[in-house]
């Protein structure tokens, strides 16, 4: 497993990094065990970045990626986590989650951008994952808080709480490229974590986000587009940035799959490695909840597509 620079903070990351929104109990549920297994193999296949956040699962995500990793030695992987949703407890259980992950809803999320509340969700979190320390630092979503001003404000918190030592990397997570391009310009920030932005099938924006960066580090998720870039073959009910795939959507996909067969690789393949050939790309973050799955990922990983499949794809008009 290759690894590529955080900029200049010293810090390194596998070119593939372990997302860990599966452990919280994504869309279905995984055992303790599944979850330690899941992690345990990223680990013997090189992954050294894994990535978490209060959010998945209620803390459910951020407490299993911190037993899993007990095991190992602290000072050779980086943990990356993010504030911006406090935890609490919810007045009003239901008896499950209402946000993707099936989990019971005994603790609710609540924005929160403030000093208090971003300093608060980091000591949170480092409970949870059983940490004296987090590597890298993202705030999460700021874009559909409602607070036009949640992002230049958290920024300003995470650079003083790196600057005391509690993170050697912050940042910004978002789908919205023109929020992440607007912090990159205004504030001293390390990285970005763009998801679903830069993918086979879009650049959306990218080429905003890379200039206001000006070489700073870019972590992708998303990569698969919520779907339709997972399989060899995409399907008429796949998912296209968390909706039904439209028709265009589903005939440029498969156009791009007819090219990259031919070349003897498959769409998955290039899904993960186009990113990769993306300037200033540090990892490509995919979310795994089996072991299963990743070692399939992996190898999918090693196998990226030629040369000659790029310059194929170029030459149809197919890559963005």
């Amino acid at each position: 497993m290759r690894s590529r620079p955080i900029g200049g903070t010293g810090l390194r990351v596998s070119e593939l990094g372990y997302g860990a929104a599966p452990l919280g109990n994504l869309y279905a549920a995984v055992t303790d065990d599944q979850a330690e297994a899941a992690v345990h193999a990223a680990w013997d296949a090189g992954i050294r970045l894994f990535d978490t956040a209060p959010h998945y699962g209620l803390g459910l995500s951020e407490r299993r990626l911190g037993a899993a990793l007990r095991s190992y030695p602290r000072e050779e992987y980086v943990v990356s986590t993010k504030v911006g949703r406090l935890l609490e407890p919810n007045p009003s259980p239901t008896g499950a989650d209402a946000d993707l992950f099936v989990v019971t809803d005994d603790l609710t999320r609540r924005w929160d951008f403030t000093r208090d509340g971003i300093l608060r969700s980091i000591d949170d979190s480092l409970e949870r994952l059983g940490l004296d320390r987090i590597d890298i630092l993202y705030l999460h979503d700021p874009d559909l808080s409602g607070d036009p001003d949640a992002a230049r404000r958290g920024a300003d918190v995470l650079i003083d709480a790196r600057s005391r030592g509690l993170a050697r990397a912050v940042g910004i997570g978002s789908n919205d490229a023109s929020t992440i391009a607007d912090l990159f310009r205004t504030a001293d920030i390390d990285l970005a974590m763009v998801a679903g932005r830069i993918s086979l099938l879009g650049r959306r924006g990218l080429d905003d986000v890379v200039e206001a960066a000006g070489g700073r580090a870019l972590v992708v998720a998303g990569a698969f587009n919520s779907g339709i870039l997972a399989s060899r073959r995409p399907r008429e009910d796949d998912t296209y940035d968390y909706a039904r795939a439209p028709a265009d959507v589903l005939e440029r996909a498969n156009r791009i799959a007819d090219i990259v067969e031919r070349h003897g690789s498959a769409l998955p393949d290039a899904a993960i490695a186009f990113p990769l050939r993306e300037p200033g790309v540090a990892s490509v973050v995919l979310g795994m909840r089996s072991a299963d799955e990743v070692v399939e990922n992996v190898q999918r990983y090693d196998r990226a597509p030629s040369e000659d499949t790029w310059a194929d794809l170029r030459s149809e008009g197919l890559l963005p």
